[in-house]
């Protein structure tokens, strides 16, 4: 069993491939072997974290998700603990393994059955949502088998997202769909804070194969601290022979720089974005900076900042080792290009020039929303790859949204297909930003972001980012390894921020930390 943590790359499979996983190891083992592993691990990992838990309460569905609860309560009831199940099943609808399990529930001593879950469980106890599983899909409503169950279902996972126990999560939390990280409707909770608990530990145990909806969209909030266990499964019984969905992105590799190196060697990165007072009235020089800072302290060897300001290009002195240019005096040809920041409407006079011309390239911000209204400026963009220019597009979900000609519900429907639709759409890698940031490539494999939190919501850090990718694409990364490694280690400083300092853009910028 292990503890998920962003110290290491891990694979993910989606429902599909779970499904073909846990067919190929089951042809290798006898009957019921995969749900009694299941059980006992969710009963160690039960006890490890409420080892001094007075009631044990088990939600039980009525499927094979159901039936590893039925058979982690044999196993916590057999090693003393008091266990009440309540069962949404019936015992003609039962699958053939969950039946096993439910046998060897009834007949054990120390098991409560009940009908309602327990009123009075505190901080002291624990509750085990067994109910749902992984069958649930964001796509389409959920409905029990009954409306009677239905109502109970209901009263059960409210019970659940708002108990003052633990809650241990078997596979996924239930309602969450294990793909997108997304809740289906009609199993959402009321309100969203109620996704998460503060103060409340909060853990889920993925079964055999980590699910990318777990580490994405509502899926961090759901699913708390994440736990794998891979029921045994090996190489022999098939567990690595099916590629992966996505991966759950590690830490870069950390190291320092050559004695016998200059700042040539980390290559010039140039911030074209700052519109100015003067076109609209709306000043916003300051997130050109942003990401000019960040490129600074990213490692960049030089940091060149076109303000998009005519008025005041040569009167802003926020940190000298930042040089101001004016776009005409950019030798592109030899930059890497940071483009969009604060861009407004004035980025539009210098897109053409910038995609045709940038050796590499990030898009972010105001030059997405205009490219995704000009079909020249697409055409433009989906051409830099075939004259092997690296270029990396970071969105939010409403950016990427127009992009795909699309809304940003849809976008958020399902992060890791709208990603890759973008990646394939324009040849390029593609960062859609939001909890558990998606990463992709067109030939790729795609990446989600175990780190990063809340405090990240705020003005400037999009910037921030992007300054990160434009110093790594100088450095001569690959788009995608700079790509993962500038959003893990933006992530990474929000993490370990201090509680009682907030998280400003500006500061975020100076504390980021790339080996």
């Amino acid at each position: 069993m292990q503890r998920i943590t962003p110290d290491q790359t891990y694979p993910l499979f989606n429902t599909e491939a779970t499904r073909r996983l846990e067919q190929a190891v089951a042809a290798q083992l006898a009957p019921h072997t995969l749900m009694q592993r299941a059980g006992l691990a969710v009963a160690q990992l039960a006890q490890a974290i409420a080892p001094h838990a007075r009631t044990i309460w088990i939600a039980c569905g009525p499927g094979n998700n159901g039936g590893d609860g039925l058979e982690a309560a044999h196993h916590l009831a057999r090693a003393g603990r008091k266990v009440v199940i309540s069962w949404l099943g019936t015992t003609e609808t039962l699958p053939p393994d969950a039946r096993q399990s439910w046998e060897k529930a009834r007949h054990c001593a120390n098991i409560v059955w009940a009908d309602t879950p327990p009123t009075d469980l505190t901080e002291q106890d624990l509750c085990i949502d067994a109910l749902l599983g992984i069958g649930v899909r964001s796509s389409t409503r959920q409905t029990p088998s009954s409306s009677a169950h239905g109502s109970v279902l209901a009263q059960w996972l409210a019970q659940l997202r708002s108990s003052a126990a633990p809650v241990l999560a078997v596979d996924v939390p239930s309602g969450l769909d294990a793909d997108t990280g997304q809740y289906a409707p009609g199993l959402e909770p009321a309100t969203h804070s109620a996704t998460a608990k503060p103060g409340t530990a909060q853990h889920t145990l993925s079964l055999l194969t980590l699910k990318p909806g777990l580490f994405t969209a509502h899926g961090r909030d759901a699913a708390g601290q994440v736990w794998w266990h891979d029921l045994g499964a090996t190489a022999e019984t098939g567990l690595n022979h099916e590629p992966p969905t996505a991966w759950l992105a590690g830490p870069p590799p950390r190291g320092g720089r050559l004695h016998a190196s200059h700042k040539g060697s980390y290559g010039d990165v140039a911030v074209v974005g700052g519109e100015g007072l003067a076109l609209r009235g709306m000043g916003m020089t300051g997130a050109a900076l942003l990401a000019g800072s960040a490129a600074l302290h990213g490692g960049a060897g030089r940091v060149l900042v076109s303000l998009l300001d005519q008025d005041h290009a040569t009167e802003i002195h926020t940190q000298p080792e930042l040089m101001l240019r004016r776009f005409e005096a950019l030798e592109l040809e030899s930059l890497s290009v940071v483009c969009g920041c604060g861009g407004g409407q004035a980025v539009r006079t210098v897109l053409p020039a910038v995609l045709q011309r940038a050796q590499a390239l990030v898009l972010d911000a105001d030059a997405l929303n205009i490219i995704s209204t000009d079909g020249a400026l697409q055409q433009a963009l989906t051409a830099r790859s075939a004259r092997q220019r690296p270029t990396v597009l970071t969105p939010h979900p409403l950016e990427a949204a127009r992009l795909l000609h699309t809304t940003a519900a849809q976008v958020q429907a399902h992060r890791l297909m709208a990603a890759r639709e973008l990646a394939k759409k324009f040849q390029c890698t593609v960062v859609l930003k939001g909890s558990g940031t998606v990463i992709a490539h067109p030939d790729d494999i795609p990446h989600i972001n175990p780190t990063g939190n809340g405090s990240l919501a705020t003005a400037g850090t999009g910037d921030v980012l992007a300054g990160l990718l434009g110093a790594g694409l100088a450095a001569g990364m690959p788009p995608l390894q700079a790509a993962i490694r500038a959003v893990f280690a933006h992530g990474e400083a929000a993490d370990a921020w201090p509680l009682d300092e907030p998280l400003t853009a500006g500061a975020l910028a100076r504390r980021i930390k790339i080996g």
